[in-house]
């Protein structure tokens, strides 16, 4: 019987939870990321000298590199989505003077040209155009119909049914098709990620749709980094504005002595962007941020209000100094000791203070 006792109490004993198996509170509550928000000025600072599609993966792997990516957006009139820069215009001219070869004979591809959506092969560029434009691009001409005729339930289930050769169909055509207007600069930037807004063709109407976004996004507290793309000085305002209200500001430009570069607390150019310099000195720039973090919660600044609750205001001091009269008392008190002058010690003999104790 007794020893049924003993296995009842060791059976009974809660097992010791090791201390290194305990997770700490940090751990359980970890500190959100930083939001971060892009904002691109399309007519100041067009992607010339990358392709759309690049540029934008390309800023977008930047401004990871502050926090979580929450928004990116594009503004721009209609000017700068039919602008062509003069790179692309010279690969046009190219293409163009050697279809005309490859039509003559006179010139040959080493590998033959393929259709991204049957991979039918063609030894001429214009061929392959031709083939895109009179079979792929008929057949996706009739899937749209469809779906914009179509209401309710049979319209989910045809975008369903055709949205992976939609999506195929487009991925070839880039490659294919010249576009009608500008270089695709609207449709590659949205496939980077963009928010791509078009605004009306009167002046500086992309500069205030711009900074009235900006502004909407630090009022709904959206963001705790902004990330301004754009030269142009008419922005210093609102990144003081975002300085004040203790967001932290990046400029991508090219401009070296620009005076958004000397608002912002970091700046970049569009080369050290592509080379991934932002990438690399992220650590360096987080750090100073926090550091900053924390000398603006020691900061004191002064309340009137508060402190004249607290009992200091100004006039409410007491520093405790009494009038000449006191230094007076002081003199007459050496004066009239028994004995002799305070400075003076006391023989070998005598012990403690020179003045007899009363």
């Amino acid at each position: 019987m007794f020893s049924r006792f003993l296995h009842r109490i060791r059976s009974s004993k809660t097992p010791i939870t090791s201390l290194n198996s305990i997770k700490p509170f940090s751990s359980l509550n970890p500190k959100p990321p930083t939001r971060v928000a892009v904002f691109w000025d399309l007519d100041n600072k067009p992607p010339a000298s990358h392709p759309p599609h690049d540029a934008a993966v390309k800023l977008r792997t930047a401004a990871s590199s502050f926090g979580s990516v929450k928004l990116m957006v594009a503004y721009a009139n209609r000017h700068a989505f039919s602008y062509v820069p003069a790179q692309v215009r010279e690969e046009r001219k190219d293409r163009r003077l050697l279809n005309q070869l490859e039509k003559t004979g006179l010139a040959k591809p080493a590998e033959p040209y393929f259709c991204g959506v049957c991979d039918r092969r063609f030894y001429a560029n214009e061929k392959l155009i031709a083939h895109f434009r009179q079979i792929h691009e008929t057949e996706n001409q009739k899937r749209v119909r469809q779906i914009e005729s179509a209401k309710g339930h049979q319209r989910v289930r045809l975008v369903a049914k055709y949205s992976m050769k939609m999506e195929k169909y487009k991925r070839a055509a880039r490659n294919v098709l010249t576009p009608k207007e500008g270089y695709g600069l609207a449709e590659e930037l949205k496939r980077g990620g963009f928010w791509v807004k078009m605004v009306s063709d009167k002046p500086e109407a992309a500069d205030r749709a711009l900074k009235e976004h900006m502004v909407d996004v630090m009022d709904r507290r959206e963001a705790e980094c902004l990330v301004l793309v754009s030269d142009d000085s008419g922005f210093a305002e609102v990144l003081w504005e975002a300085k004040e209200r203790c967001l932290r500001t990046v400029v991508i430009g090219d401009l070296s002595e620009g005076k958004l570069k000397r608002v912002a607390d970091v700046a970049y150019s569009w080369k050290e962007v592509v080379m991934g310099k932002a990438k690399k000195e992220v650590e360096k720039v987080v750090g100073k941020w926090r550091d900053r973090d924390v000398l603006k919660k020691l900061e004191w600044s002064y309340d009137p209000v508060l402190e004249k609750e607290r009992g200091y205001a100004c006039g409410d001091w007491d520093y405790g100094f009494d009038s000449d009269e006191d230094d007076d008392e002081v003199e007459n008190g050496a004066e009239m000791g028994d004995g002799g002058d305070w400075w003076e010690m006391d023989d070998e003999d005598g012990a403690g203070s020179s003045r007899p104790c009363r």
